[in-house]
């Protein structure tokens, strides 16, 4: 059996290496970079329009029934639900040990074209989406290859769906569970199976009860767990403000630093900081990997552009705000000065550190540990509606399946917080790169249709 494990996890790193490698990396940039010039730079000239039409819709009363589907507000919560995360600070904190203040700037540069794509992404699950008999929206880059290439392609959609439905195990539920385990042993003192057991019932509650409940309480829980950090960031921030110019000159320097490490060739410190920062922020955003369109699909609206401009808002949030306070944070405190990434039990723990540098006391610890706590829940939640919509896909809506894929999942929970699921927690973050192949093939096939619709939308307004 040790044997086995071992070959499954040697022929996993070689897989790893490949999906979140550089080759993974250029393409998944190169393609927002190909749809931000055929969209004329959407992200760009079109930002106030989407930001009035998205997080300014929100104030405006709007009492209109969205039946079984969710409103496009709570579409949008369901998805950053799922990409604000433990990546969004232990994440961006390992980046920057690794590559350098650098990666972060390269993190920007993955988020700036990030935006046209996930705006495209977003576009194509809700123009070829499935529409059931009761009214239920359906979709996600399945469907889009499905509909939108012709049967020819369907292998490739089943492909995808087979992908998210086991990575939604790893990326979506272990690695978020032992984050919350570790969360609550550390502020409560609760061992890892009672939180477990805790875990698992809080989210069968949620999950049990569809996508309808899934959407309410992510629509409470993504504002207040992002403006909790954001605050709390803030306040770090202007504790050291003094030393904001010369932590933009670091991340700016070090974006661009040609010396060698280790010995290695010249320029290998700026290879590392590209990496890390592009690594770091896909793998945040998820913009190309296909996964938030799936929940944006379940929208209520019926204009594909108009909820396509959430995706510009979404990455906008996750990584030009929360993911750069993280950083700003980490960079700001001194402490990449002082510790190696090695120094700490984990990637969490150094974010912790950086914050206790800065905050009073103990109090930045409790932060990172609380919003960890809340932004690992929130992917849970969040992506177990990922993985019901790839296994309902492959059964055809097989409500048998759907049921025990939801009972697996919640027992998952228990598996991830007592620290017993890691190999699964690989083998799902290397699934979870490979789904952008297939979403990838269909964004740049269907890049056409992403430009006619567009240009409808902005002629009508």
């Amino acid at each position: 059996m040790d044997r086995v494990v071992a070959v499954v996890t040697e022929v996993n790193g070689v897989l790893n290496s490949f999906a979140w490698g550089p080759i993974m990396l250029f393409l998944l940039v190169g393609t927002g970079i190909y749809l931000t010039i055929r969209t004329r730079c959407i992200q760009v000239t079109r930002f106030g329009f989407a930001m009035r039409n998205t997080v300014g819709s929100m104030f405006r009363n709007k009492s209109k029934d969205h039946g079984k589907n969710l409103s496009p507000f709570q579409a949008m919560t369901t998805a950053l639900a799922s990409t604000v995360g433990t990546g969004n600070i232990a994440g961006v904190t390992g980046a920057i040990f690794t590559g350098g203040p650098g990666a972060v700037f390269w993190m920007w540069v993955s988020a700036f074209f990030g935006m046209c794509t996930k705006y495209a992404e977003i576009l194509l699950a809700v123009k070829y989406r499935q529409v059931e008999p009761d009214g239920t929206h359906h979709g996600g880059p399945m469907y889009s290859i499905e509909k939108g290439l012709g049967k020819n392609f369907k292998w490739l959609a089943v492909i995808f769906a087979i992908l998210g439905g086991i990575a939604t195990f790893g990326i979506g539920n272990i690695a978020q569970s032992s984050e919350i385990s570790g969360a609550m042993t550390s502020l409560f003192g609760i061992s890892p199976l009672v939180t477990g057991i805790i875990l698992a019932v809080i989210v069968a509650v949620v999950i049990l009860g569809g996508v309808k409940r899934i959407g309410q309480v992510t629509s409470y829980m993504v504002p207040f767990m992002s403006v909790f950090y954001i605050i709390a960031g803030i306040a770090v921030i202007i504790l050291k403000i003094t030393s904001l110019p010369a932590a933009f000159g670091e991340i700016f320097a070090g974006a661009f630093s040609m010396r060698a490490v280790g010995g290695g060739v010249f320029g290998y410190a700026m290879m590392i900081a590209i990496r890390q920062g592009v690594a770091r922020g896909v793998f945040s955003n998820e913009a190309g990997l296909g996964s938030a369109p799936i929940a944006h699909a379940a929208s209520s609206t019926e204009e594909p552009c108009e909820q396509a401009m959430w995706g510009i808002f979404e990455v906008f949030v996750d990584t030009i705000v929360i993911c750069t306070i993280t950083s700003l944070a980490v960079v700001m405190s001194g402490i990449l000065n002082t510790n190696a990434l090695g120094d700490f039990a984990s990637k969490g723990e150094a974010a912790a550190a950086a914050f206790n540098m800065i905050l009073p006391g103990t109090i930045g610890g409790q932060v990172i540990k609380i919003s960890l706590l809340f932004f690992a829940l929130s992917t849970i939640i969040g992506w177990s509606y990922y993985g019901e919509r790839c296994w309902g896909y492959l059964t055809k809506e097989n409500k048998v399946v759907i049921f025990v894929y939801k009972i697996v999942f919640v027992l998952v929970c228990i598996v991830g917080a007592t620290g017993s699921g890691a190999l699964m927690w690989d083998i799902s973050d290397t699934l979870n790169g490979l789904m952008a192949i297939p979403n990838l093939v269909s964004l740049l096939l269907l890049s056409g249709v992403v430009i006619t619709l567009t240009k409808q939308y902005f002629s009508d307004k």
